[in-house]
């Protein structure tokens, strides 16, 4: 079973979220366990008390390690303006240099220092021994597929799915409202000028056995063009394969007939996605979704949520107009 967009690991903390895809899957269980290739050896991630201890050497406690990292980190930094300062604050030069200033620079096609702090705050640092990715409680892989997910939510006398059409604007017309889920700058045909994106392209990689011994392997080192490698077998460890498929990652700036995935969020995009953040909010019954609706990066799960919330408030409204 391949996720041909990238491993996805569902995960979350927002237990009617967790409730609602269940009502369409049977999830298996996974605990996205993550490592990383750098110039000093292979690591595991996020940086937890184990990768601290062997990356300088160390038998550091919880204690001694929080401590550590403290005077590591540089203290001078009290209100972080970007990524690199973020970072600096919290791990100091080491650790960035790493792990993260090379991976950010192949992932965002730009400068650490360009990026906003606000990215960081994905990459926890912990002072144990847990080396899951995630916080979240709820975690794990549909057995079928999302595939099967998405059929299921689908298959409603009430929606109706055309494939292979792209949006257009008359559209909208015999409707009450739309939902829009789409590239807000492409709702309004680039208006403004394009936003910012990064897209993905991948190399698949067939072979026999066991290519890399576990799902993720992150690729931190200026050395390797690519940003990770998924092993796919490995996300459904409840299946036995003597064959394996896996695929190198690589990302770059999106064009216009590439797949928009990662919004950059720059300080350009910024002041350009307010524009059509304001001409969308003049716009009669329309509302702007999801990750290229809203312009902001989205797990899975807070998508669901917040479609959720917004079918909550169109019910309530329902109800009010039928009083």
């Amino acid at each position: 079973m391949l996720h041909v967009y990238g491993p996805h690991i569902f995960h979350t903390s927002n237990t009617r979220v967790w409730n609602y895809v269940n009502r369409f899957a049977n999830f298996g269980p996974y605990v996205n366990r993550v490592k990383a290739v750098t110039w000093r050896g292979i690591f595991t991630l996020p940086i937890n008390l184990l990768t601290i201890n062997q990356f300088f050497g160390k038998t550091f406690s919880p204690d001694e390690a929080r401590e550590f990292i403290a005077k590591t980190g540089d203290a001078s930094i009290t209100d972080p303006k970007n990524f690199e300062e973020q970072a600096l604050r919290f791990v100091g030069r080491e650790l960035y240099d790493a792990f993260l200033y090379n991976y950010t620079r192949k992932q965002w096609g730009c400068e650490p220092r360009e990026l906003p702090a606000s990215v960081l705050q994905r990459l926890p640092v912990r002072f144990n021994y847990d080396d899951n990715y995630f916080f979240d409680p709820h975690q794990g892989i549909p057995r079928d597929g999302y595939t099967a997910i998405v059929a299921k939510i689908l298959s409603h006398p009430n929606i109706g799915v055309q494939l292979n059409t792209s949006f257009e604007q008359s559209m909208r017309h015999g409707f009450d409202h739309c939902f829009y889920t789409g590239a807000i700058d492409a709702f309004f045909d680039y208006k403004f000028g394009r936003l910012g994106y990064r897209t993905i392209y991948f190399e698949r990689i067939d072979a026999d056995g066991d290519y890399q011994g576990t799902a993720v392997i992150n690729y931190p080192d200026s050395r390797f063009p690519y940003t990770r490698i998924h092993e796919h077998k490995h996300f459904t460890p409840w299946e036995t394969h003597k064959k394996t498929v896996a695929f190198r990652e690589y990302s770059k700036e999106t064009e216009a007939d590439d797949e928009p995935y990662y919004p950059k969020n720059l300080a350009p995009d910024q002041i350009r996605y307010k524009e059509y953040l304001d001409i969308a909010s003049r716009e009669k019954n329309l509302t702007m979704l999801g990750r290229l609706g809203s312009y902001r990066y989205l797990d899975m799960d807070k998508t669901i949520a917040e479609a959720l919330a917004v079918v909550n408030e169109f019910i309530k409204r329902l109800r009010t107009l039928k009083t």
